[in-house]
Order: C-alpha cells, then sequence, then structure tokens
C-alpha cells in the first residue's frame, strides 16, 4: 500500500505538471488514461492469462473473429466463415489488407501457427479445449483456411472470439522467439505496445495503418491500480479519466458528483462458489445446505444495490443456458433439515474451509463474510482465508482450492459450454469438481454437433448440477464503473472496456 500510494502521488504530481504545459482539454482530446485492476501476466497473448486481459490485448491484438457490443459473433480478420453439418470443419476467408505492426501482411499461414503449430511445437499456450481437437488446418491460399477436427467442435467459431485466441505473426516470432515477442509484442490491433512498465503502467500509440476503422484517440494509457479505493481516489481526482472495479458503495457518491457518470453495469460473469465433491463437501447434503442457505436476494441489495440478478444456475440472463422457468430456493429451513440428515446443526456445525479474493470483484470479501454468517445460522462453520487472484488460478489448477471459493467466472460468449462446461469439466483445470459421474456427462456434451440438441443438453446438465450441489451460483456479475462524463464510449455485454471506442466531446 505504501508503494502504490506513493506511484499515485507521483503519478498525480505528472498529471498537475502536464497540465501546466498544455490545455486540459487538447490533452484530452489526444488520449485517455484507464485506471485498471491488474496487469497482463506475459506479452505473449496466447498463453495463459486472467480473463482481464482480454480487453488489454484486444487493444493490441485482432482475433479471428469478434463480437459486438450485444455479443453477436461478428466477422474480423475472418471476413467468413462456414462450419460443416457435422462439426468436423470450419472453413475460414482472411482479409487481404491486414499488416501486422512490422509491416508484414497477415496470411492464413499466421492463424495455422498461430491454431496449430504453436501447439505442436509445445509453446505453453492456453488453448481452448475445442482448439485440442484440430489434427490440421490446411491453408489452400494465402486468404484460405480449413480446420479439421478428429470429433465434432461446434463452439470453435465462438472460441475464435474469445480469451487468447489473438493472432500472432509466424515469421516474427520464429526469428525472435517466444521471450523476444513477449519483450517487443507485435500484432495487427489498431493500437502498438509503446512502454510497458510491470504492475505499474502501458502506454499504447494508436496504430495509422490499421485495417479498420481508425481509434479517435491517439494514445491509451493503462495505469495498474490494484486496490479499488486507490482507483476511486484516482478517477475523483482526475488522475485517470475511466475506472472499474470500484466499491459500489461508492458509486452513488462519486455519481453525484458534477463532471463524471458512475455505472452499474451487468455482464456476462457469474459470480459464484467453486466447489470440491470431497473433504467437507463430500457429502451432498452439506452442499445442498450450503446453497440453500444463502440469501442470494439479500447478497443483491447489500452489495450491489439490487443490481445484480440472483442466479440458480451458471448462465447470466439473456445467454442460451439460462433457466427462466427454474429457481433454486433460499429456505434456511431446509438448509436445517438437510444437515441434520448428515448429523449437523448450529450446536454441532459441518467445518469446512473457504476462500476469496479482496478486491479483485466489487465486494467480493464483504460478500464472502456475509454467506460465512448465513451459514453460520444453519450449522456450517466456514474458515474465511483470502486468497491472490493470481493464487487462485495456481491453486485451483493444482486441486488445492477449499471446498468453496468465492469466484466472478468470466464467460465474455454467453455460450453455456464456456459455463458449464469450464466449470464442472473433471479433466479440465479450471473445475475444483473432479467426480466422474457428472463430469462425464459434461464431457459428453462437449462432442454433440446439432445446435438445438446442444443448448438443450446444457440447459439439463445446469438443473442436474445445481440439484445435486455440484455448483453454488450466486448473482450475475455487475461491473462498476467511473468515468469523465465527457469521456464517451463503448459499453460491451461482457465489460470490454476498449480504447478504440473512446472518444471526448
Amino acid at each position: 500500500m505504501v508503494d502504490l500510494s506513493r506511484r499515485t502521488l507521483l503519478q498525480t504530481a505528472a498529471v498537475g505538471a502536464l497540465a501546466g504545459a498544455m490545455p486540459a482539454q487538447a490533452a484530452e482530446a489526444d488520449g485517455v488514461t484507464i485506471g485498471w485492476p491488474s496487469d497482463v501476466t506475459s506479452w505473449d497473448p496466447n498463453q495463459r492469462f486472467t480473463p482481464d486481459a482480454q480487453a488489454i490485448f484486444k487493444m493490441v491484438f485482432d482475433q479471428p473473429l469478434d463480437q459486438d457490443p450485444k455479443l453477436k459473433l461478428v466477422a474480423n480478420l475472418v471476413s467468413k466463415w462456414e462450419m460443416a453439418a457435422d462439426a468436423r470443419s470450419l472453413k475460414l476467408e482472411f482479409r487481404d489488407d491486414v499488416l501486422f505492426h512490422n509491416g508484414d501482411r497477415m496470411t492464413s499461414a499466421d492463424f495455422r501457427w498461430t491454431f496449430f503449430e504453436r501447439i505442436k511445437a509445445g509453446h505453453k499456450v492456453d488453448i481452448a479445449q475445442s482448439f485440442r481437437k484440430v489434427t490440421d488446418i490446411e491453408t489452400p491460399t494465402p486468404t484460405t483456411a480449413i480446420m479439421r477436427f478428429d470429433s465434432p467442435a461446434p463452439t470453435v467459431p465462438v472460441w475464435l472470439a474469445f480469451l487468447g485466441s489473438f493472432m500472432v505473426p509466424k515469421a516474427y516470432m520464429e526469428k525472435v522467439g517466444v521471450e523476444g515477442f513477449s519483450a517487443k509484442p507485435v500484432g495487427t490491433g489498431p493500437y502498438k505496445l509503446a512502454e510497458y512498465q510491470l504492475n505499474a503502467r502501458i502506454v499504447l500509440e494508436r496504430n495509422d495503418a490499421y485495417w479498420g476503422p481508425k481509434p479517435k484517440l491517439r494514445r491509451v494509457t493503462i495505469e495498474i491500480i490494484k486496490d479499488p479505493s486507490a482507483r476511486v481516489a484516482a478517477v475523483q481526482s482526475g488522475q485517470v479519466d475511466i475506472t472499474v472495479g470500484v466499491p459500489v458503495r461508492e458509486v452513488a457518491r462519486l455519481k453525484a458528483m458534477p463532471n463524471l457518470a458512475a455505472e452499474l453495469n451487468p455482464i456476462t460473469r457469474v459470480i459464484l462458489l467453486q466447489v470440491r465433491n470431497d473433504e467437507g463437501f463430500a457429502d451432498q447434503n452439506i452442499r445442498l445446505a450450503a446453497h440453500h442457505a444463502i440469501d442470494k436476494k439479500a447478497l443483491s441489495q447489500a452489495f450491489y444495490a439490487g443490481a445484480a440478478v440472483p442466479l440458480s444456475v451458471p448462465a447470466t440472463p439473456g445467454s442460451p443456458g439460462y433457466l427462466d422457468d427454474y429457481s433454486f430456493a433460499y429456505d434456511p429451513e431446509l438448509a436445517k433439515q438437510l444437515l441434520a440428515k448428515s448429523g449437523f446443526g448450529p450446536d454441532k456445525p459441518a467445518k469446512i474451509r473457504m476462500a476469496s479474493t479482496n478486491g479483485q470483484f466489487p465486494s467480493d470479501y464483504d460478500m464472502a463474510r456475509a454467506i460465512v454468517q448465513m451459514w453460520k445460522k444453519v450449522g456450517i462453520e466456514a474458515t474465511l482465508e483470502v486468497i491472490e487472484y493470481a493464487k487462485y488460478f495456481e491453486l485451483n489448477r493444482g486441486n488445492k482450492l477449499p471446498e468453496a471459493t468465492l469466484y466472478s467466472f468470466d464467460n465474455a460468449t454467453g455460450d453455456p459450454e464456456i459455463y458449464t462446461g469450464y466449470l464442472l469439466n473433471p479433466k479440465l483445470p479450471f473445475s475444483p469438481w473432479k467426480d466422474m459421474g457428472l463430469g462425464q456427462k459434461v464431457i459428453d456434451q462437449f462432442n454433440v454437433a446439432d445446435e438445438t440438441a446442444r443448448i438443450a443438453g446444457w440447459r439439463a446438465l445446469n438443473r442436474e448440477a445445481a440439484e445435486m450441489g455440484a455448483t453454488l451460483p450466486l448473482l450475475q456479475s455487475v461491473q462498476t464503473l467511473v468515468r469523465k462524463k465527457s469521456l464517451n464510449y463503448t459499453p460491451y455485454g461482457n465489460g470490454w472496456l476498449l480504447g478504440q471506442t473512446m472518444s471526448w466531446s
């Protein structure tokens, strides 16, 4: 906190000096400063990274496909795509006017390198489960590629617009190596990386040779400010022009300020409890009691001003896997009955461990403490510990999370496979749930080619998972955003904050 405060003071002083050197309006018109809660883990955009990095990467790199603000899949580097009826091949047509930042022309060879050759070469890349089905990528012309799969892969188009699916240049990466690329990344995006200070600052400069619409702002500066209170101070003082992840209690106060706009925007992230199927949660009665004991409406009202929609399944309203006709009841008396069947109650509590981040998403730790108190009333005693966001991934991949972990699961696409399929697939490192009873059904669902049957299958699995306590969905996540009123931006249903959509009034 001392280092962060010192940096904040230095940056504020720098902003003041700059303001004395040029009119404020001119400085604003030329660029924007964003207060962001976390750094990228690597400048190789195909490597494993946190979901928050996707918005940063989308300013420097492009994905084959994209999503519009309503999350509809749209063309991008790929101008046309066609999935075979059996979902075992996907034909892609690429634009012929795309240049990498170093001047190299993008071709289908770069696509084959990114999504096939890098994997075969043993590069440590974080790819979708669907991409593991790729047997080959044919490149009959510089603007055509055909992906071949060993089994149905219906969600590959969705994945081509999600997380680490960014195009990287084959020739340049082979020349400089992965480390050289990470030190000096080259993409095709609307901005180029101009400056990088680890865990402190990212400076992007406009790519004037960009193939698409040119950004209106020449420069985007991203200040990495991990502490939410410090982000509040930064936007209130004018050190940053826009920020996210501020405490909900601050939204109303900041909204009342004449020069600021503050928003609560529901997004496609799901706040849930990731649960194990062993240790203190091996007993289904205890898992279900834990779920029935949580008053989700009260959590939404207390921590999100009622804006966060209570969830019964791991999917957000409007997404294909959401169930409008199903509700998992808040029923503390039923929770007590379930615990009693297993010999537990307020006088003899079932004991579990629980983990939560503190400040990674709005009100996370406060919500975790409230859940602990709700559990205590029915007969569950939870020992709460705080973990860093990066530690969550380490523990989950090592199967070392506690029985329950409060987490905000990102799914920028809204597709049910990327909710339930990744949360409950025991073979993937994203799920603490390792029971193969439900797990095999989840794995099998990845291979359903027919779209109607695929969605129906995920909806049925969502209900089954809730009714056996394999997942404890809580709320639709809400993005808290504060900006200067004169700054315009395009809101996305998944919470992306993109500099290329910004301008000043």
